[in-house]
């Protein structure tokens, strides 16, 4: 189930029903749910297991580390991140004057991280992600999918790419292991981008 109905309105458990009888039939193997909190989680649960989690979940978007990965992991649930890269904004390849002239009809030039005052910081950051990468001879964007995976609950991370040459890259970030002062060094830089 890709999105939950709006709060308060019946369909989590209809949706999920369908899925499981799906499963039962040997028509799908594995059943999942995306963009769920615990709660709507435990609904399903209720109904047949869920196998795995696609959330969003990036280096300034971490609204998931607080509930839902500690549930996940008491589950036995795969988290599988979405946007790591936050839509290309730590990708190193995001400038101030590429975010003002996104097309009106780019849902990222009315996201709050691509404009100011928070694109400052967002760039700040980038610029601490890019020197943790040439350490590592990577780049900022692979830096924050490493930074992504470092959670045991996070089986894989979905990220878009728009040419060849950046498939390299990222399919190679999961082998990069950043150490504990450099996630100590990206924690310092996170919270000085997401201080509002």
């Amino acid at each position: 189930m890709h999105w939950p109905p709006e709060e308060g309105k019946p369909g989590i458990e209809e949706a999920w029903q369908t899925l499981a009888a799906l499963k039962a039939e040997g028509k799908i193997r594995w059943i999942g749910v995306s963009n769920f909190n615990a709660v709507q989680i435990q609904r399903a649960e209720k109904i047949a297991p869920v196998t795995s989690l696609q959330p969003p979940y990036s280096i300034i978007r971490r609204q998931i580390e607080a509930e839902i990965l500690p549930y996940c992991r008491k589950q036995g649930i795969g988290v599988i991140s979405y946007a790591p890269m936050v839509s290309g904004l730590l990708t190193g390849a995001m400038t101030r004057e590429r975010a003002a002239a996104l097309p009106a009809d780019d849902f990222r030039s009315r996201n709050p991280e691509f404009r100011e005052p928070r694109l400052f910081k967002n760039l700040e950051l980038v610029e601490r992600l890019r020197q943790v990468g040439k350490r590592h001879k990577r780049t900022p964007g692979e830096v924050a999918i490493a930074w992504t995976l470092r959670h045991p609950e996070i089986i894989g991370a979905i990220v878009g790419v728009r040419n060849a040459k950046q498939s390299e890259g990222v399919m190679c970030a999961g082998e990069l292991k950043l150490s504990v002062n450099e996630i100590a060094e990206i924690e310092g830089a996170a919270a000085l981008a997401t201080a509002r």
